[in-house]
Order: C-alpha cells, then structure tokens, then sequence
C-alpha cells in the first residue's frame, strides 16, 4: 500500500504550511530520510524527509500551494502499486457500481531508474531560492560550489556564478571573442508564500496601524569594547563563552527598559499594555526573511546567560529548528545591520511592540576630548518607536540611558 506523504505540524501555532519547493518528481527514486521537498510556514522553513524507500507515485500539493498540518501532499510505493484515495464520493461509485476502475498506468522501475537525472542520483543540497535563481539563469546545479553548511549551495553562491559568468563574457567580447554562453534577458516572478507572505503582511499592517518615528544617537563605546575584550579572557577560559558587542547592547536594552517602561509597551485593542517584565526580540536575518526568536524574562538573566540564550536562538534559527512558541510574544526588539556596514537606518516595528533599536555599524572617529583629538570608536543607534504610545521626549529619554549604559559600561554591574 502507498505510504503517505503529509504536511508535517511545525510548532503548535502553525495553521498552514506551504510546499516551496520539491526536490523529486513523479517517477523518481527515494530513499527513507532523503529530502524530497522544502516546506515553509508562517516562520519556519524545513526540509522533508521521505518516510519509506519506494518511488514517488503522486504529487498531491503544487510548489507554493498552502494546506494545513496533516494533508496529505504526495505517494511513495512501489512502481505497479495503485494509489487508493479514499472519499465518500469514490466508496459511493463504488458501491454503485461493480465495474472496476481500471488502475493508473504507473512507471516501471526501469522507468522511473531511467527517469532519475544526475541531480536525483545524487542529490543536490540547495535552498530553493538559489535553485529557481539558478534554474533562471540556466546554470547546471552541478557545476555550482557550496558554501552553506553541509556544503548547501546559497543563494549568494548562485549570484556569484553568474557574476563570474559575465565576467568572462565582457572579457571574451573586449578580445573580439564570442562569449561561451549566450545570456538572454529573464524575469523571475516569485510568488509571495510562506514566511515572505507572513512577513509582508505583518510590516504593512505595522506602518498602516502605528504612528512610527525614528530617532539617532550615537553611543562611543570605546571602553564598551575595551571592557569587552577583557572580559573575554576570563569568560571563554572560565565559561567557555565569547561575549560579543551584541550581547552587551541586549544587557544596556534590557536594562534601560526597566527604567523606562513606556517604551517596553504594546498598542492592543486601544490600551496600551506596559510590562514589568522584558521579552527581548533578537532579530536573525535567514535566506527565506527575518526572524525573531524571543529571550523571555531577560530581565533575570546574568550577562553570560542573556549571551548563551541569544546565541542559542540565533543557532536554532539558522538550523531551521526553531518553534512558533519561540518567536511570539516579544515586548522590545534589537535589530543588527553593521555586518553590512550600515550606519543609522529606520527598522519598522514588530507588532503589537512600541520600540525597536536598529544597530548599525561601529565607526573608527576623530573626536574631541577636551583640547586633544582621539581616535573613538562610534556606534550608531536608530530607535523607531510607536507615536500612540509614548511622545518624543520619554523616547529620546530611554535612548539616553542606552548610550550611558554603553558608554560607561561599569553602570552595567551596579
């Protein structure tokens, strides 16, 4: 009998899931534990394993179809097993009527080995944005090079293939040479599903149903850092952990919401709600969006803890193993833009939130110290804020304390 290929439930709050990608077809060859597919969620994107060896029979589910958890999306049995779907309507004709329903002509096992193309025999490891890129582009999946873990090629790998493959076209047509591919213009028309769907919807209903404002500051955290490097002598010898930048903004943002509660605050349903305690956002940037996964009651977490916490969920996030739970209920959130070397920027708030901090990147600056100039390191900070909850001057009073904490890190441990 077929085995049932169903939409896996990930995470308790998931309503639907959406097949972004199938990595087999009709026909081919798979094994127990192989990737057959990508699935996305409102926030997650996995990859599905085949659940028994056999052949796949039957798509049921289209790419960028959503169903909910447990719908049967797909058939793996052997080649001459017939599917047997069973409805009210199908057991009614059949009860009807004693005629047999002649079975659906099937691929042979030498068929469907045939059917099997390098790529199947050997199973590409690719994201599905950089496939359809490349699919786009006409580049043969194996001649690309991965650098994504286990080797998975990235969407940044497909970009760079086919940078490198104009390059030798402009530098073979500067020799009066005729390019070895001819590069045709193409528009890739992605739908907007799974997580992209979820993220698009929930920033415009942020802009549409929120006052939003942004204000700058920068912080010179030269001691910041200089503290941080010394503390790291002791924290990875002793703990075993390497304290980052980022770990010292989330303590200062923690601690600074505590004295200004009106920024940690949420808009819901014409009240504003304003927490005693600190939920904090640490947004993680993946291929398929932006995520968010939560450090609860950061408030009662040690330095170390708040860094073993934030580095823990960054990792889930990345592997793809975080839960819904793990990224609701956030009441401030930290977003990071100086790996990119950004400077101040307007982040859009995570709703029902009235504060996001955008971070961007520290800046080496001549500043004035008295009569002497010194070589500083500068750190911009933007902080959007929901002008329905609180008014300019309390916004501007929070960031004021952020930047004393990060200035005059000693007042961390007070």
């Amino acid at each position: 009998m077929a085995v049932e290929v169903l939409m896996p439930k990930m995470g308790m709050a998931m309503k639907e899931g959406t097949v972004s990608h199938w990595n087999k077809q009709v026909g081919d060859l798979v094994s127990k534990g192989e990737v057959i597919a990508s699935i996305s969620s409102e926030k997650i994107e996995a990859d599905l394993e085949a659940p028994a060896d056999g052949v796949l029979l039957k798509i049921a589910v289209s790419e960028w179809e959503g169903v909910p958890p447990g719908t049967v999306i797909g058939y793996i049995g052997h080649p001459s097993e017939q599917i047997v779907e069973e409805t009210a309507a199908t057991a009614a004709l059949q009860t009807a009527s004693p005629v047999k329903k002649s079975a659906e002509p099937v691929a042979s096992v030498e068929a469907a080995t045939i059917a099997v193309s390098p790529a199947s025999a050997k199973e590409v490891k690719i994201s599905p944005v950089a496939r359809k890129l490349a699919e786009a582009a006409r580049l043969p999946l194996q001649s690309l090079s991965g650098t994504g873990p286990a080797g998975r090629i990235t969407k940044e790998d497909v970009e760079k293939a086919i940078a490198d493959r104009e390059a030798n076209q402009a530098v073979a047509a500067e020799d009066n040479r005729p390019a070895a591919v001819a590069v045709e213009e193409t528009v890739e028309k992605l739908p907007i599903a799974g997580m992209r769907k979820v993220i698009a919807s929930r920033m415009m209903a942020s802009l549409r149903e929120s006052a939003q404002l942004t204000i700058t500051a920068r912080a010179d955290v030269t001691d910041l850092i200089a503290w941080q490097k010394k503390m790291n002598e002791v924290t990875q010898k002793e703990h075993d952990i390497k304290l980052t930048v980022t770990d010292l903004i989330g303590r200062a943002t923690v601690l600074a919401l505590q004295k200004h509660k009106q920024v940690n605050s949420a808009y819901i349903d014409d009240r504003i709600h304003r927490y005693g305690h600190v939920h904090l956002g640490i947004a993680v940037a993946l291929e398929q969006g932006l995520v968010v996964p939560v450090v609860r009651h950061a408030e009662s977490a040690s330095l170390l803890d708040l860094s073993r916490r934030i580095k823990d969920l960054a990792a889930q996030a990345r592997e793809g193993t975080l839960g819904m739970e793990e990224m609701q209920g956030s009441t401030f959130s930290i977003t990071n833009l100086g790996a990119y070397g950004i400077d101040f920027f307007t982040p859009v708030l995570n709703p029902p939130e009235a504060g996001i901090l955008g971070v961007g990147a520290v800046q080496e600056t001549p500043v004035f110290i008295g009569e002497e100039v010194q070589r500083r390191s500068i750190l911009p900070l933007s902080l959007t804020f929901d002008h329905c909850v609180l008014d300019g001057t309390p916004a501007a009073e929070f960031l004021y304390t952020l930047r004393k904490y990060l200035e005059e890190p000693y007042r961390m441990l007070l």
